[in-house]
């Protein structure tokens, strides 16, 4: 099925409330596990969570890698709101802070983080290299990289066999998002080309689950920090 662009922005609040309360547990410490497992010794230094959502994830890495300073990015108002209450209530602030900006050209140092990390912000990007550019500016040379997203199912009426099986019990709210994310999602083709035109097929890019890719690897030392023409 062809892609169907959703907004770039959950700038709702019932929104952004419904996604917040829903039952995302298992695949937001599984994201956190995995980085764990694939880089073992990155266990100091700092990150960056671009398209951090409320919060949550930030807040499984500051507790699962004490040495790490996280820098948390969202651009929709509600989710960062969401975002410094979930950090607040975990006791993190020293350590995770939570950015309102937008890709493009984020507010942040050139090539200041060693880690850069997201989850499910690809699939909101009507022009994904958006993304991948951002990546490559902000990251140091060799810096670990994971990010995650939907990808996109081979129709609708598949998208809508994912949608009831993973979020039958959620507010109808969070069963149309999750129904436009997916429709709004890359397929893990679309996704390698992309990484491999912007200097990246050195990362791994593979499936994680029935409704997610996974790309994650070190940032090459000879990467352009510039998009070529």
């Amino acid at each position: 099925m062809d892609r169907v662009l959703e907004p770039e922005l959950m700038a709702n609040e019932a929104q952004a409330l419904a996604y917040a309360q829903a039952d995302l547990e298992q695949v937001n410490q599984g994201f956190v596990d995995r980085y764990v497992a694939s880089f073992p010794r990155a266990v100091a230094g700092t990150m960056v969570d671009l398209g951090c959502g409320p919060g949550d994830i930030a807040v499984r890495f500051a507790r699962a890698l004490p040495g790490v300073t996280i820098t948390a990015v969202d651009g929709a108002p509600p989710m960062v709101a969401l975002a410094q209450q979930a950090v607040k209530a975990a006791g993190v602030e020293d350590r995770v802070h939570v950015r309102h900006a937008r890709l493009p050209m984020l507010p942040l140092p050139l090539q200041s983080f060693d880690a850069i990390v997201s989850n499910s912000l690809v699939h909101h990007m009507p022009d994904p290299y958006v993304f991948w550019n951002e990546v490559v500016r902000l990251g140091r040379p060799g810096a670990t990289v994971l990010i995650m997203d939907l990808f996109r199912p081979e129709s609708p009426a598949r998208a809508r066999e994912i949608v009831e099986k993973y979020a039958a019990s959620e507010a109808k709210v969070m069963q149309d998002d999750f129904y436009n994310s997916l429709c709004a999602a890359f397929t893990l083709r679309e996704i390698r080309s992309q990484i491999r035109s912007r200097g990246l097929g050195g990362l791994v890019c593979e499936l994680a689950s029935d409704r997610h890719w996974v790309v994650w690897g070190h940032l090459p030392r000879g990467v352009p920090r510039t998009p070529p023409p």
